[in-house]
C-alpha cells in the first residue's frame, strides 16, 4: 500500500477514535465510530483475496448494523428525554439499544459470530488492530453508559466468558482462536465495569498489551496455524522460549502478569455478594487456560516433519521489526510486580 494512503487510514483510525473519546453528544460519539470503521476497511480489503474481501464486507455489514442501532437508538433518548447527551440515558429502552449496538460492534457474545470469521479472513497486522484499538471507542461508550444497564453488562460478560472459553477449544486456526480470546476477555471487563470502571478499562490495556504480543510472535514466524507453530524453534529459537510466558499470561496463569487483572474482578465481585459470578467466571477461565497451553506445548514440545536439509522458509531472516515486539513482550512478561503502583493509580 502506497505509504501517504496508509498514513491517512490511520490518521483516519485515530481521529475517529479520538472524536468518540471527546464527545459528549450521540451524534459526534456516532460520527467518530463510523470514520473509525470507515478508515479500517481499506487496511482489510488491500490483499485482494476472496477471503479478505469476504471479511470486509461481513465486518462493514455488521458495522453498518451497529451503526444504524446506535444512531436510531440516539435518537430515540432524544425524543423521550429532550437530550443527547450521552450522559442522559436513563430510559431503559434506548439503553438497551445502545447497550446491544455496541455489544455488537465489538463482538460481545452473543452477538460475536462475524468476529472469528472476520479475522480469519485478515492478515495478522490488520487483525492486530481489529483487536485492540478497534474496541477502544465502544468500550468508552459502554464505560459512559454503564451506570443505567447493570443488569445487562452482568449477563452479557457471563455469556462472553462462557463462549470465549467453549468456542476456543476446538479451533486450529491462531485468528479464531485469539478471536474466542477477544470475546472472553471482553466478558471479564463487562462483568466488573458496573463496580469499578477503572479496573476495567485497566483490564483492557493489560489485554492490549498481552495480545499484542501474541500477534507479534505469531507474525514473525509467519504462524496461522497450530501446526505451523512446530517450525517456531527453526525461525525464533529466543522468542520460542518466551511466547509460552505469553500466551499463559494471557490465560491469566499465576504468577504472569494476565493473572493480575483476573484476580482484581473476581475480588471485586466477591466484594460486591456476586460469588456465583465469580465462580462461574473462574471456572470458564480454565477453558481458555486450556487453548493457551495447547498452543504452547504445539509451539515448544513439538518439531516440524518437513524439516528438509536445503535453504527453507522458517530459516529466512522476517524483516519485522523487532523492537515492537521486545517492547510488548517485555510488559507482559514483567508487569505483574507492579500491580500495587497500578491499583494506587486507580483510586486516584
Amino acid at each position: 500500500m502506497n505509504p501517504y494512503i496508509l498514513a491517512t487510514l490511520l490518521f483516519g483510525l485515530g481521529l475517529g477514535t479520538t472524536i468518540t473519546f471527546a464527545s459528549s453528544h450521540w451524534l459526534l460519539a456516532w460520527m467518530g465510530l463510523e470514520i473509525n470503521t470507515l478508515a479500517i476497511i481499506p487496511l482489510m480489503a488491500q490483499h485482494h483475496h476472496p477471503r479478505a474481501v469476504e471479511a470486509t464486507t461481513k465486518y462493514f455489514l455488521t458495522q453498518a448494523t451497529a451503526a444504524a442501532t446506535l444512531l436510531f437508538a440516539g435518537t430515540t433518548n432524544a425524543w423521550l428525554t429532550g437530550q443527547w447527551d450521552i450522559q442522559q440515558l436513563h430510559h431503559p429502552i434506548p439503553t438497551i439499544m445502545i447497550t446491544t449496538a455496541l455489544a455488537l460492534k465489538i463482538g460481545i457474545a452473543p452477538l460475536h459470530s462475524w468476529l472469528p470469521e472476520v479475522l480469519q479472513g485478515l492478515d495478522l497486522t490488520t487483525g492486530l488492530i481489529l483487536s485492540t484499538w478497534q474496541k477502544l471507542a465502544p468500550f468508552i461508550l459502554l464505560i459512559q453508559i454503564q451506570p443505567t444497564s447493570p443488569n445487562i453488562l452482568m449477563m452479557l460478560g457471563l455469556i462472553s466468558v462462557l463462549v470465549g472459553g467453549w468456542g476456543g477449544l476446538n479451533q486450529t486456526q491462531l485468528r479464531k482462536i485469539l478471536a474466542y480470546s477477544s470475546i472472553a476477555h471482553l466478558g471479564w471487563m463487562l462483568l466488573v465495569m458496573q463496580f469499578s470502571p477503572s479496573l476495567s478499562f485497566l483490564t483492557l490495556i493489560t489485554y492490549f498489551i498481552m495480545t499484542s504480543s501474541t500477534f507479534l510472535v505469531f507474525k514473525l514466524n509467519k504462524s496461522t496455524s497450530i501446526n505451523a507453530l512446530a517450525t517456531s524453534w527453526a525461525k525464533a529459537p529466543m522468542i520460542t522460549t518466551l511466547a509460552p510466558l505469553v500466551l499463559l499470561s494471557l490465560g491469566g496463569l499465576p504468577p504472569l502478569t494476565g493473572f493480575m487483572p483476573k484476580w482484581l474482578i473476581l475480588q471485586e465481585l466477591t466484594k460486591q455478594s456476586f460469588a456465583l459470578p465469580a465462580t462461574v467466571a473462574a471456572l470458564a477461565a480454565l477453558l481458555s487456560l486450556y487453548f493457551y497451553l495447547r498452543l504452547s506445548y504445539a509451539m515448544t514440545l513439538t518439531s516440524s516433519a518437513n524439516n528438509l536439509t536445503g535453504i527453507t522458509p522458517w530459516r529466512l531472516p522476517s524483516s519485522q521489526l523487532t523492537l515492537p515486539l521486545a517492547i510488548s513482550t517485555i510488559a507482559t512478561v514483567s508487569l505483574l510486580p507492579l500491580t500495587p503502583a497500578m491499583t494506587a493509580l486507580l483510586t486516584l
